[in-house]
C-alpha cells in the first residue's frame, strides 16, 4: 500500500485538517491533524484513526501502523519541535 493511499483514505473518513504518512510499504507512520482529537480520550484518537485502516489491516496491506494525533493549535506547537 502507498503513503498516498493511506492519506486519502483517512482525509476521506475523518474531518481532518492534515494527514502526512511515511513507511515502507508495511510499516507505517501516520501523523493526523484534527480539531476532531481535542476531546478524546488517548485511546479514542487512535480507535478513530484506526477504524477507516482496519479493511487494510485485516487484508495485509498493513502490517503495522503507528499513530500521532494532534489538535492544530497542538500541531502548530509541536511541528516546530519535531522539524516538519
Amino acid at each position: 500500500m502507498e503513503n498516498h493511499e493511506i492519506q486519502t483514505v483517512l482525509m476521506n473518513a475523518l474531518p481532518l485538517e492534515e494527514v502526512h504518512v511515511s513507511g515502507d510499504g508495511s510499516h507505517f507512520q501516520v501523523i493526523a491533524v484534527g480539531e476532531l482529537f481535542a476531546e478524546l480520550s488517548r485511546v479514542k484518537k487512535q480507535q478513530t484513526v484506526y477504524a477507516p485502516l482496519m479493511p487494510f489491516i485485516a487484508d495485509n496491506r498493513m502490517h503495522a501502523v503507528s499513530i500521532k494525533t494532534y489538535t492544530p493549535a497542538e500541531w502548530a506547537r509541536d511541528r516546530k519541535l519535531s522539524g516538519f
